[in-house]
């Protein structure tokens, strides 16, 4: 994840603390001393629509193998006692949970904060409130364009709606709430009509998602966005943004899953002679790190399977069921684990040689399985070119 926001501009906000605190060097396998890593827990596969790029191939059915509450309860217990700061329920859409509400407040009883990924769909004024009150920290609510674009993807007639009537419920309790937007080759065009829809409806957050081909979105790889158009689409984020800034609007602008973005913002400052912004944003891209799937990011999959991120569920490290997640977490004896906890001398390909490793760690690797077939080969999703990495 990379704060725009914290690159051009050193604003703080609380995500910050997990990413802009210390250098690579200075964490332990990717994390700070004494803090584990950020979950993300698929609560449920059961989801109301049928989106084309879900990485769960989500649907409607009803799932017998989930975890129960009572599995539940203690894999977040033992989630706290490994410090994991952060836990994201996620899905499917995880407010079909009936116990959603239960084990989000038992998480924050735990000192552990959780956060919300959904399609929005389901928020009600007293759902809002509810999620508000138990003490969810954030709300992410999906949307992947506006009305026709949102609902082509999200397989459903009227889900863009009903998420917008999400938004606003949260909006109007106070309940922290931001965008996810995933953004490939049939939205590329709504990028300033989402900057535009942030700041109609008072959204103070948006994250961009680079697609990963994962899931049922395996069959998007050949509509992601080519490098020209990637480029195309952090000019016109780093613009937007600054144009918040210039006129005082608290925006938090994040981009997901392709840590070149960090590197691009380097550059850009760069070539535009702004040495001081250069500067500074070259230092925070060093103390992010880059990729941390496998580090200080996992997810936890609705049967309870430990994998690197939700994208990379073909890979798995154990169960919680049946061995405590700190355990799984620390051992290395699956070779995935291990070369991801120390993943530069297995790189091959660009990765391999470029000057800008420290800070991307090479970037994804589940992309570079689905499209090249080798784990560890250089991630196709990077837009730089030989002579900015200076191969």
């Amino acid at each position: 994840m990379i704060s725009v926001t914290k690159l051009l501009f050193a604003k703080n906000y609380f995500g910050d603390s997990l990413r802009y605190t210390k250098t690579a060097r200075e964490m332990k396998n990717g994390t700070a001393e004494g803090v584990g890593p950020v979950i993300v827990w698929n609560s449920t596969r059961t989801c109301n629509l049928k989106c084309r790029h879900c990485y769960m191939n989500s649907d409607s059915r009803r799932y017998t193998d989930e975890l129960t509450t009572a599995e539940a309860k203690k894999f977040i217990a033992d989630l706290a006692d490994f410090k994991v700061p952060v836990l994201l329920f996620s899905g499917g859409e995880p407010l079909m949970r009936d116990d959603f509400f239960e084990l989000a407040k038992y998480a924050a009883a735990k000192n552990i904060r959780p956060t919300l990924s959904t399609n929005g769909t389901l928020i009600t004024r007293e759902v809002a409130e509810k999620i508000k009150n138990i003490g969810v920290g954030y709300v992410g609510i999906s949307l992947d364009g506006l009305r026709e674009v949102n609902d082509k993807f999200r397989g459903v007639a009227g889900a863009y709606e009903r998420a917008l009537n999400g938004i606003k419920n949260c909006v109007a309790v106070g309940q922290r709430v931001g965008l996810r937007f995933t953004i490939n080759r049939h939205n590329f065009n709504e990028l300033d009509k989402i900057f535009d829809f942030i700041e109609a409806e008072k959204i103070n957050r948006v994250c961009f998602y680079h697609l990963v081909y994962s899931g049922r979105g395996s069959a998007m790889v050949d509509e992601d966005l080519t490098p020209t158009e990637s480029r195309a689409a952090m000019d016109k984020i780093i613009s937007r943004t600054k144009d918040f800034e210039r006129r005082g609007l608290e925006k938090e602008i994040l981009t997901v899953d392709n840590h070149c973005d960090g590197v691009y913002i380097y550059l850009k400052a760069l070539r535009d002679g702004d040495i001081e912004t250069a500067a500074q944003i070259k230092k925070f891209i060093a103390m992010n790190g880059g990729n941390r799937s496998g580090i200080a990011f996992g997810e936890v999959d609705p049967a309870g399977y430990v994998h690197p991120d939700q994208f990379t569920q073909h890979h798995t490290f154990g169960n919680v069921r049946e061995r405590k997640f700190g355990d799984i977490w620390t051992d290395t004896t699956n070779p995935i684990m291990a070369g991801l906890k120390n993943r530069k001398p297995l790189l091959n390909g660009r990765c391999a040689a470029c000057k800008f490793l420290d800070n991307c760690n090479g970037n994804f690797r589940t992309r570079a399985e689905a499209k090249i077939g080798d784990f560890w080969a250089a991630d196709p999703a990077c837009y730089l070119t030989d002579e900015e990495i200076l191969l």
